[in-house]
């Protein structure tokens, strides 16, 4: 480590930096504009250098690995298209609360605005999708700008800052110096809770009659599951999650019923129409949470903490404002409220009504692979102790349903922005920075195509991912809606005419592979692929290729009224 005061040229301040940082993972590609950097890494042995084979998987990989640890993702880019190809990841953790630190290089500073070669305005681009973005203009703000882009990550609200460094600051020399603290005019967030909204939560929580926590993302960002568990239990308040949300709270507890909303369980979403007093605990009343927003939780008296001010009153009027760190507010509540509240046993009598009229079901068969299956069968296997990595899709919803979460950090899915092909790099990601649990990637056979090429990275460094294709020949969701509102015209859906034999792609990157199309020899399969950890391991299920995810909530419809079944998609319950 250098010390303060030492003349270092800009690549080795920007190393110098991330070693203050504790950074253990670089995700990213070299290219002209950072050739001075890469210079200078060829000497590191500190921090390990992931090569990616797309800029778009760098991000997705850092994503994961900060969902998975609670750390700040970085990732490493060239200028001009390198910069534009981590867009995409960017709005992602923008859109799910991820805090990452974006290195991308740019030409340099005199040529800025000349539409030099590979020049693009990555700061004008990314302005709306980070929570800041810098464009280093002197070598001497270098090791300030990283030390507050780590800082504004990590704090308030997580999420990704982008720094651009032009060419000629990485090659500049000046004296090391590193700030011990930092503070940004205008960034404040409140961690502690005002004590009043506290005690006004508390008062009118202990009259309710019908009380349910409505728990988001934020409350696994803050690190704040203990704190949870301890109020709902010793409250005997039940517990609805979103899906960033799952794992919050255990899944196999009496008390937790599952994620709600759109593909939501029929208890959780009727147990929201219903209740008098609604909880929301890191939560954003996302539009798939709470469908038509006058009809959300009519009954129900609005409690709304959140560490970000501009969430409150944003999509749902609420009650009772209270910004400030889930983990704060919820040992703040527990600390205000009465030993036990009275007179919840009809309440939660009437939830397990609703569980028993409408649970989650699907029919096996000896022949037929259904996704609820495989599903099921790896929560079995592996106890709900994973991490479990999914893209977007059918696979996605039946992961939320099937896939019982125990533990908080267990599942990372890309939630706001719904990226295909977020799966397979974040899951690699995630293996980096998780060790001691399996990491299972479910995806579908239309996302594996879209970042197909990170196999090489999982092959390379040898991650153990267990990759379980549903290999089901559609674009399952988008099909789903065709069938149900678009009068079955199933326009550019069907993928059987143009798939690849997966099993035969996997094995040319160097994937151990196996196939399945029945329960028995999926359920061989999914066995041998967790006993396997000397690299990544495929299995494509070969599924049947129309099912349905259910229940669900037509978009824009009411919670109360959800499509319960494919055979009369009419009736609504």
């Amino acid at each position: 480590m250098h010390s303060s005061g030492q003349t270092l040229n800009g690549s080795e301040i920007f190393f110098e930096c991330l070693r203050r940082e504790n950074v253990e993972y670089i995700f990213g590609y070299p290219g002209g504009s950072l050739l001075k950097v890469y210079e200078t890494l060829y000497d590191v042995k500190d921090i390990q250098h992931i090569l990616v084979r797309h800029e778009q998987g760098a991000t997705h990989m850092a994503e994961g690995y900060a969902r998975a640890t609670g750390k700040t993702g970085v990732v490493l880019v060239t200028s001009g298209p390198g910069a534009t190809n981590t867009v995409t990841g960017i709005a992602n953790a923008y859109m799910d609360s991820t805090p990452l630190v974006v290195f991308t290089g740019q030409v340099p500073s005199t040529l800025i605005g000349n539409d030099a070669f590979q020049e693009a305005d990555i700061i004008g681009i990314t302005r709306s999708i980070t929570k800041h973005n810098f464009l280093v203009k002197d070598v001497k703000e270098l090791a300030i700008t990283i030390r507050k882009a780590f800082f504004l990550a990590n704090n308030g609200r997580p999420g990704p800052v982008l720094i651009d460094m032009p060419k000629d600051i990485l090659n500049a020399s000046c004296a090391f110096n590193w700030p011990e603290t930092v503070e940004i005019r205008g960034f404040k967030p409140t961690i502690k809770c005002h004590i009043n909204q506290v005690e006004k939560a508390a008062h009118k929580i202990a009259k309710a009659k019908r009380p349910l926590l409505y728990i988001g993302g934020g409350v696994i960002s803050a690190n704040a599951s203990e704190e949870l568990k301890a109020f709902a239990i010793k409250k005997n308040i039940p517990i609805t999650m979103t899906l960033q949300g799952l794992g919050a709270f255990p899944g196999n507890h009496p008390l937790s019923m599952g994620m709600l909303g759109m593909h939501g369980t029929y208890w959780a979403n009727q147990a929201v129409n219903t209740c008098d007093v609604l909880i929301a605990v890191g939560a954003r009343f996302d539009d798939r949470v709470t469908g038509k927003i006058e009809t959300f939780a009519p009954q129900a008296y609005k409690i709304h903490n959140d560490i970000d001010p501009t969430n409150v009153d944003k999509n749902v009027k609420v009650d009772l404002p209270i910004v400030g760190d889930a983990k704060h507010f919820l040992a703040a509540i527990l600390e205000e409220m009465p030993e036990k509240l009275e007179n919840l046993e009809p309440w939660l009598a009437e939830i397990q009504t609703w569980r028993e009229k409408c649970p989650l079901t699907y029919t096996a068969d000896d022949k037929d692979l259904r996704t609820e299956f495989v599903i099921d069968e790896v929560s079995k296997q592996t106890a709900g102790n994973a991490v479990v990595v999914t893209d977007v899709g059918q696979h996605q919803m039946w992961t939320s349903q099937y896939y019982i979460f125990n533990n908080p950090r267990s599942i990372i899915t890309s939630g706001g922005l719904g990226t295909m092909g977020f799966g397979l790099p974040a899951a690699i990601g995630a293996a980096f920075g998780i060790k001691d649990r399996p990491v299972i990637l479910f995806c579908g056979d239309g996302g594996i195509m879209m970042n197909i090429q990170e196999l090489v990275t999982a092959v390379h460094y040898k991650t153990p991912i267990k990759i379980f294709l549903i290999n089901n020949s559609y674009l399952g969701m988008v099909r789903q809606w065709q069938e149900l509102f678009h009068k079955e015209k199933y326009s550019f859906t069907d993928l059987s005419d143009s798939n690849p034999d997966f099993v035969k792609v996997a094995e040319a990157f160097g994937c151990k592979t196996f196939m399945a199309d029945n329960p028995d020899t999926a359920r061989d399969a999914i066995k041998k692929a967790l006993a396997y950890n000397e690299g990544p391991v495929f299995v494509d299920f070969r599924v049947v290729k129309k099912d349905m995810v259910f229940p669900m909530v037509p978009a824009g419809g009411s919670i109360s009224d959800m499509l319960l079944a494919r055979l009369n998609p009419k009736t609504m319950v």
